[in-house]
This record gives C-alpha cells, sequence and structure tokens, in this order.
C-alpha cells in the first residue's frame, strides 16, 4: 500500500466555468449562477420603480415638487405637506406598490404551473371568489376586518374547486382554464346578484371591490398584505427553480428530483395567500397578473421563471395605473381597475394573435 499517496490531499478540480449569460459567483465550496440579464432587467425595473414613486406622491389636486415629496415622507416639511404625502399618498402608493408585486408573482407562478400564459389568477376565479366572499362580507356581515379575511376563504374556495373539477393544473391545464373560467363566471353572477338584492348604500360600500380602487384602503388589510409577502416571496423564489424543471415532462422532473405533487400544491398555496391578499386590499385588478408576467419575461429573454422581476413589473403597472387614475380627469377620480382594464383588454387581445407558436407556455 502506497502511505504517501493515501496521506496526500484529494486534487481539487478547477471549478466549471459560468454558462454564458451568467455570472458565477463562489464563496468555499458553494457557487450560484447569477443571470446577467435578469439581474439588468430587476435593476430597470427598479430605477422605474421609484422614479413613479416620486412622481405619484408629488402629482395630485395639490402638486408638489418631487423633493418637498420625499422630504415630506421622511417627516420633514409644513404641516401640510405631512398630511398630504404620509396620510394620503404614501399609504396608497404602498398599497399600489405591495398589490402590484402580489398580482405579478401570484400570475407569473400560476402561468408556468398551468402551462399557458392566460392562467392568471383572474381567469381561473379566483379574483372573483375573493370579490363575491368580500362582496358578502360587506352586505351581510359589515365589519372592518371581515372582507381581507373573507377575501382569503373565497380565494381558497375558487382555487380547490378549479383545481378539483379541472383534474389538476400542470397535467391539464385547458380544462383547468375552462373550468376556472366557468368558476369565475359563477362567483361574478353571485356577487352582482348580491348588489342587485341590497340596499343602495351597502352597493356603493362595496362597488369598489368589484372594480378594483386603491382609495381609502383598510391599513389593516394592507399590513395583512406586507405580512403575507413577506413569508411567501421566499418561497416563490424557490418554487421558481421547481417550475423551471417542471417545463419538461412529468418523468424529466421527476428524474432530476422535482416532487411534482407537493410542488403543485405550494405554488397554489402561495397563488391563493398573495392574491386573495391583494384583492382584499384593493379588490379585482386582475390584468396586472396577466401583463406583468409577460413584461418580466421579454425583459429577461424568456429565462428562467423571472417572479421577482414579476413582482417589479407588476408594482410598476399599479402605480402607474393608480398615477393615471388620479390625475388624468382629475378631480374626478378613475378607479385603477378601470385604467388596468382599458390598457389590458388591447394586450390580452395581442397576446392571443401575435406568434401563436411561441404560446405554449
Amino acid at each position: 500500500m502506497d502511505i504517501s499517496a493515501a496521506l496526500s490531499p484529494p486534487l481539487r478540480r478547477p471549478p466549471l466555468p459560468a454558462p454564458p449569460g451568467y455570472w458565477r459567483l463562489a464563496a468555499g465550496h458553494y457557487s450560484v449562477l447569477l443571470h446577467r440579464r435578469g439581474l439588468f432587467s430587476a435593476l430597470l425595473l427598479s430605477v422605474l420603480l421609484l422614479l413613479c414613486s416620486g412622481i405619484s406622491l408629488s402629482a395630485g389636486s395639490t402638486s408638489l415638487s418631487v423633493q418637498q415629496a420625499l422630504l415630506a415622507a421622511v417627516g420633514i416639511g409644513s404641516k401640510m405637506h405631512l398630511f398630504l404625502i404620509q396620510e394620503l399618498r404614501l399609504p396608497r402608493l404602498l398599497a399600489a406598490a405591495l398589490t402590484g408585486i402580489a398580482f405579478g408573482v401570484g400570475g407569473c407562478l400560476l402561468q408556468t404551473l398551468a402551462r399557458n400564459r392566460l392562467a392568471t389568477p383572474g381567469v381561473i376565479g379566483i379574483d372573483d371568489g375573493a370579490t363575491a366572499f368580500a362582496v358578502a362580507s360587506i352586505v351581510a356581515v359589515p365589519t372592518s376586518l371581515a372582507p381581507s379575511y373573507l377575501a382569503l376563504t373565497g380565494a381558497a374556495t375558487a382555487t380547490a374547486l378549479a383545481f378539483g373539477l379541472g383534474g389538476g393544473a400542470g397535467a391539464r391545464g385547458y380544462r383547468f382554464i375552462v373550468v376556472g373560467l366557468g368558476i369565475g363566471a359563477l362567483f361574478g353572477a353571485v356577487t352582482n346578484l348580491m348588489l342587485a338584492r341590497t340596499d343602495i348604500d351597502s352597493a356603493n360600500q362595496a362597488y369598489p371591490w368589484t372594480v378594483g380602487s386603491l382609495n381609502a384602503r383598510p391599513e389593516e388589510a394592507v399590513l395583512m398584505l406586507a405580512v403575507g409577502l413577506l413569508l411567501c416571496l421566499p418561497v416563490a423564489k424557490y418554487l421558481a427553480g421547481r417550475l423551471a424543471l417542471m417545463r419538461f415532462s412529468d418523468a424529466v422532473a421527476c428524474g432530476l428530483g422535482v416532487r411534482l405533487a407537493m410542488t403543485r400544491i405550494l405554488v397554489l398555496t402561495v397563488t391563493v395567500v398573495i392574491t386573495a391578499l391583494a384583492v382584499a386590499v384593493a379588490g379585482p385588478v386582475g390584468l396586472v397578473a396577466l401583463m406583468a408576467p409577460e413584461l418580466a419575461r421579454y425583459l429577461c429573454g424568456q429565462q428562467g421563471v423571472p417572479v421577482l422581476n414579476a413582482g417589479l413589473a407588476g408594482a410598476l403597472i399599479m402605480i402607474l395605473a393608480d398615477l393615471v387614475g388620479r390625475t388624468v380627469l382629475a378631480p374626478i377620480e378613475i378607479p385603477v381597475g378601470v385604467i388596468t382594464a382599458v390598457v389590458g383588454g388591447p394586450y390580452l387581445l395581442w397576446i392571443l394573435l401575435r406568434r401563436p407558436h411561441r404560446s405554449g407556455q
């Protein structure tokens, strides 16, 4: 036996070079690959998000300079500026950003799971389920926290029905979507029936939940959404890696170590939670979940599952839509859901009509 060979340190192979388009960061025995275009896209979206946030804080019926608005946001300025920014515009901006992140991430996860770019939470009935339960809470149980909790219950109910009746989301994507459309129509009809049979005051109170609005949103619901995103975003980022492997066939994904059933359940759970919490804040603004993932994929070059970039894109769309709704016909305010519907309708047609051979995702 060669004792010197046995005692010699093991040979260390040089690390493999990073694939084209990636950076490799290494620390000891651990390394991670970073997609360059994804990082640049996230940086671009973050810069645009900051710019739009500054403009949104300064624009309105009483205009301020961006500098005055930012100073008032940190507690510096006159009492009127502090009230205008800290009590009115900053909470609204925060609600727009958080709901946009939730809609964008939820849409990206669900589209990838169903392998269909039209499979957003709104299309498969999650928004309608949450809205129906939230409206029912206002008509039947008018308390401040009930709409948020019942929106979560409604979203879970709609998802369970769509997932159960559709036979799963991954293997039968089209059936899942068709069943979801029917469930959404059913919950929409129930919502309209409740609004038609209630008194005018209750109907006016519940109306913002049916079109999507950021006006006078409850602070408790915004706080619940922030906590939900704080817990769900790391899980969503982890699931993005599993979903990237599930783009292959089920047999290949299983061979790569993906637990299909568990991954699908976790993706649906995260999508339902963040979508329901977002609907509890802003109502159904479902087209953001359609536009934000598409914008993120375009910027990232169709690489991976860009959940975080989809969240940034969703926040940017919501803030822009709210800014346009507040300023274009001021002092009349247009709900944010109407603005996104005006933009999202033609955008949906564009997705359906352009290059159908690439719409298999």
